[in-house]
């Protein structure tokens, strides 16, 4: 009998979505699975939702919070959870019927600890159904990461997503999702429970569907929650330099993207919304200038990206206004 698998689904006003995410979990061709919902203090009709399909399915069960984020909610899935593998899974994204089978099957092949596959983007019906006509590609050659290799696709940015991933509950272990944060967790989670993972192995099936919610997080005006993705990098660079990878300055790198992809939220604001936030538009000028003490910090920055930021560090309210009038004249 195949070992069980535990699916993981945290939601916050998901009515519109959740019963074909969950339908689509459902649809796997892997048969021992149970479904954990957790729902973290929705506020529209999310808790009939729930309902509908805790009745309707045998493996489904659902978890009530008070809107106490996505890590949070995550770390009660995982507590709840009886699986010998885990996986994560957003509730307005869907799985191909194939992949929970797929990533089971390479896994074992490998002996790896977790494996992971491709995503990819759907907006609109017909897109979905375009993405689940590819199947598994029998000659998909596995790429195999050690646990350093592992870690450099991580502080290269190429993998910080816990979704679309199936993991050995024995490496998650007592290992958990950082809480109060609301972007870049994933990352700092996979750092967590690294030292535990002995191999991970990845294909290229393009097995999850990632749906471009237009009101996802990262597509939110700026809120000081928006800074934890500055927060996530110092945390990640601060973790990886503790392992001494000799990764220091990658790492940088990418702090100082994350830096200035939050000097671009702010930049949106109008005058007076930037004024009101004025002390974050300060908190990025000292960590930026900080960062950029950092030895060969962005030397691996295009000169484009370069120019902005010393632009930025030097210039702050010159740039934000100057960005918040080019988004205009596009």
């Amino acid at each position: 009998m195949e070992p069980l698998i535990s699916i993981i689904v945290p939601v916050y006003n998901g009515q519109d979505y959740l019963e074909n995410g969950i339908k689509s979990l459902q649809a796997q061709t892997y048969p021992r699975k149970e479904i954990i919902i957790v729902n973290d203090g929705s506020t529209d009709c999310t808790d009939n939702v729930c309902q509908k399909l805790a009745q309707k399915y045998d493996n489904v069960q659902v978890i009530f919070l008070n809107d106490e984020g996505v890590s949070v909610a995550r770390n009660a899935g995982i507590d709840k959870a009886n699986g010998e593998y885990l996986m994560f899974a957003d509730a307005d994204d869907r799985l191909h019927p194939e992949m929970l089978q797929s990533l089971y099957n390479i896994l074992r092949r490998t002996n790896s600890d977790v494996s992971g596959c491709g995503f990819f983007s759907w907006n609109k019906e017909e897109e979905w159904e375009n993405g689940i006509r590819l199947k598994p590609d029998k000659n998909d050659r596995p790429h195999i990461f050690q646990r350093d290799e592992f870690l450099e696709e991580i502080a290269e940015g190429r993998d910080t997503r816990c979704w679309a991933k199936l993991y050995k509950r024995s490496v998650i272990g007592q290992h958990r999702f950082r809480e109060g944060l609301s972007i870049g967790e994933d990352m700092l989670f996979l750092l967590d429970i690294l030292p535990d993972v002995g191999k991970m192995v990845s294909i290229d099936f393009k097995g999850y569907g990632y749906y471009q919610n237009p009101v996802g997080a990262m597509k939110r005006k700026f809120t000081p929650a928006y800074m934890d993705q500055v927060t996530c990098w110092e945390t990640a660079r601060d973790l990886i330099v503790q392992m001494d990878y000799g990764m220091k300055t990658k790492v940088t790198e990418k702090l100082l993207m994350a830096i200035m992809l939050t000097v671009g939220k702010l930049a949106f604001l109008s005058a007076p919304e930037r004024k009101e936030q004025e002390d974050y538009v300060n908190i990025c000028v000292e960590k930026l200038r900080r960062e950029l003490q950092v030895e060969g910090a962005y030397a691996g920055l295009t000169s484009g990206y370069r120019r902005k930021i010393s632009l930025f560090a030097n210039m702050p309210k010159f740039y934000l206004w100057l960005y918040h009038f080019r988004k205009y004249l596009k």
